[in-house]
């Protein structure tokens, strides 16, 4: 992999997740506001934070600070692909801060391949990608995140959001095979029962 590819995509090591004082005081706010409107977080704790996070259903802007909520209080470190134009001045400290990677999505190639090098350079690396990459309706889901867990030897683990239960959290483990078809279906039967914030957005 070429130096400029390399140094394409920034991430800011010091966010949201990992900010002395603030960090712990964020938790606790998030709790009480998820216990305010009903809802759960749940989870375990992971200790070894390297793998790729995956949400979904996505149907909703809504789904992005509930994430937010459930992320900080089960205190996981992650950093999140946004579109490049959320970055712009001058909010582009501040979404870094947040944890978002800045991703020009009229350049398709090279996106996974600089995701890779990332969890390859940082021992510890999650960033949470949504499958569906959009809030509309869509029939197939796409498959960066898989690939770039693929490539980068990590496993996936599956976050969700399901309003019928109030509900938001970490479920269980992927770890790929490299038979993409297959492993894809498998992981989306595990949403086949999770409703999103609006469900006719749902596929």
């Amino acid at each position: 992999m070429s130096e400029n590819t390399k140094s394409t995509i920034k991430i800011m090591h010091r966010t949201v997740f990992n900010t002395p004082v603030l960090t712990p005081v964020l938790r606790f706010i998030s709790s009480v506001i998820l216990r305010l409107i009903g809802w759960k977080a749940l989870g375990k704790h992971t200790g070894n934070q390297r793998f790729v996070l995956i949400g979904a259903p996505h149907t909703s802007n809504w789904d992005f600070p509930l994430m937010l909520m459930v992320v900080l209080k089960l205190e996981l470190k992650l950093h999140w692909m946004g579109k490049s134009s959320l970055f712009m001045f001058p909010f582009g400290g501040i979404m870094r801060w947040l944890g978002g990677i800045a991703i020009d999505r009229s350049q398709h190639h090279g996106v996974v391949e600089q995701v890779v090098q990332q969890y390859h350079d940082n021992p510890q690396m999650v960033v949470l990608v949504p499958p569906e990459g959009t809030r509309s309706k869509v029939k197939e889901w796409k498959t960066g995140f898989y690939h770039i867990a693929n490539n980068a030897g990590v496993p996936i683990l599956m976050g969700y959001v399901d309003v019928s239960r109030k509900e938001a959290g970490l479920a269980d483990f992927f770890y790929p095979t490299g038979n993409v078809e297959q492993d894809i279906f498998a992981i989306r039967q595990f949403y086949k029962d999770k409703r999103g914030v609006i469900p006719e957005n749902a596929d």
